[in-house]
C-alpha cells in the first residue's frame, strides 16, 4: 500500500505557523493536487511528506509506517523538483540511472530499468544526448525517468512545470497525467495554478495560509466551493462577489452573493443593467468588465456577442451561492 497519511501535522519556523495542524489521508494510487497561492505551505507540506522539513508537531505515514524519523532516502518516494537538477555532464541515460548506480544496483538491472523508463516516456532516442541538447519538455522527462527507476511508492512533484512555456505545460500535464495512469502509484503534485489543479488531480487540496480550505474532486471544488477563498481561487475570471444591498435579489444582510462570470448573461429571471469598463477578446469568447456596488465584476460571453457600452445582464436564481460576509462560509440556502 502506498497511501500517505497526514495527522495533527504542524510547521512552525521561528514564531509563524506555516502549516497548522492539517489532516489529509491520500489513498493508494490516488492522484492528489495540492494548490494554493504563494506562501500558503503547499511546497512545506510536499517537503515534510518527503522528509527534507522536519515537522514540529504531527505525525506523517508512508504505507503503515510512520515516517517521522525516518530519513528521506529510506521513505520509499521520489521527488521531482521544478528544476531539472539534471547533471550536465551526463548523458540522459546516465542521468536516469545514477541514483540506481549509486545505490550499487546491478548494472543488467540499471540498463533494464533505464530502458523500461525511457519506452514510456519516449526518450529512447535521446538516451545519448546530453541535457543542454534537449527541450525543455524532454529534461522534464528525464527528471521523471530518473524519478520511475526508483520504482517508488509515492512520487512527489514541485510545480515541475512552471520553467516550461504554456505550450508544453498543456502537453506535459496529459504527460503527467498518462504516466500515473501506467504506473499505478501514488501521485502528489504541487502547483499554485488552478487550471494544473483542475485537469489533473483525481482530487485537489486548496490551502491557505498553511490551513486546508477544502479537499474533494476538480467538480465538487468548482461547483460547490466551501468559502470564498475556494470559489474565488478556482475559476478564470474568478467568481464574482457582490454585497446583497447591490443585488435584485432578496436575501438576509450580511450575506455576499456568488455567481461564475460565465453565468452572467443566461436568460435568467434576475435581470440588472451594467456599464462595461472594457473588454478583453480570448479568441472564441469575449470577458466584458463592469462594476456592481463597487465590486469589479465580469462576464464570460461568446465571441461574436454584440455588446456596446452597457450589458444586460440575466441571471439564474439556481446559478447564485451564497456566502457568510464574516466567515466567508459558504451558505446552502437563505
Amino acid at each position: 500500500m502506498s497511501n500517505v497519511v497526514l495527522k495533527n501535522v504542524t510547521k512552525i519556523y521561528d514564531t509563524k505557523k506555516v502549516i497548522d495542524n492539517v489532516d489529509l489521508t491520500i489513498n493508494d494510487k490516488e492522484f492528489v493536487v495540492l494548490v494554493g497561492a504563494s506562501g500558503c505551505g503547499k511546497s512545506t507540506l510536499l517537503r515534510m511528506i518527503a522528509g527534507l522539513e522536519n515537522i514540529t508537531d504531527g505525525e506523517i505515514f508512508i504505507g503503515d509506517k510512520k515516517v517521522n524519523d525516518v530519513h528521506p532516502k529510506d521513505r520509499d518516494i521520489a521527488f521531482v523538483f521544478q528544476s531539472y537538477a539534471l547533471y550536465p555532464h551526463m548523458t540522459v541515460r546516465e542521468n536516469i540511472a545514477f541514483g540506481l548506480k549509486m545505490r550499487k544496483v546491478d548494472k543488467a538491472e540499471i540498463d533494464k530499468k533505464v530502458q523500461e523508463a525511457a519506452e514510456i516516456l519516449d526518450l529512447g532516442e535521446y538516451l545519448d544526448r546530453k541535457p543542454k541538447q534537449l527541450s525543455g519538455g524532454q529534461r522534464q522527462r528525464v527528471a521523471l525517468g530518473r524519478a520511475i527507476v526508483r520504482n517508488p511508492k509515492v512520487f512527489l512533484m514541485d510545480e515541475p512545470l512552471s520553467n516550461l512555456d504554456a505550450k508544453l505545460r498543456v502537453q506535459m500535464r496529459s504527460e503527467i497525467k498518462k504516466l500515473h495512469e501506467k504506473l499505478q502509484t501514488t501521485f502528489i503534485y504541487v502547483t499554485h495554478d488552478q487550471t494544473e489543479a483542475l485537469t489533473m488531480g483525481d482530487r485537489v487540496v486548496v490551502l491557505d495560509k498553511g490551513v486546508i480550505q477544502q479537499a474533494a474532486s476538480p467538480e465538487e471544488i468548482y461547483n460547490n466551493p466551501a468559502n470564498t477563498f475556494v470559489a474565488g481561487f478556482v475559476g478564470s475570471p474568478q467568481m464574482n462577489f457582490i454585497d446583497c444591498e447591490n443585488f435584485p435579489y432578496h436575501t438576509k444582510e450580511n450575506v455576499i452573493v456568488g455567481v461564475r462570470p460565465e453565468k452572467m448573461v443566461c436568460g435568467g429571471e434576475i435581470k440588472l443593467s451594467v456599464n462595461i469598463d472594457i473588454t478583453e477578446l480570448l479568441g472564441s469568447e469575449k470577458i466584458a468588465y463592469f462594476n456592481i456596488g463597487g465590486k469589479k465584476c465580469s462576464a464570460k460571453l461568446p465571441a461574436d456577442f454584440n455588446i456596446d457600452k452597457t450589458l444586460e445582464l440575466s441571471i439564474h436564481t439556481k446559478d447564485l451561492y451564497f456566502f457568510d460576509k464574516e466567515t466567508g462560509a459558504r451558505i446552502q440556502s437563505v
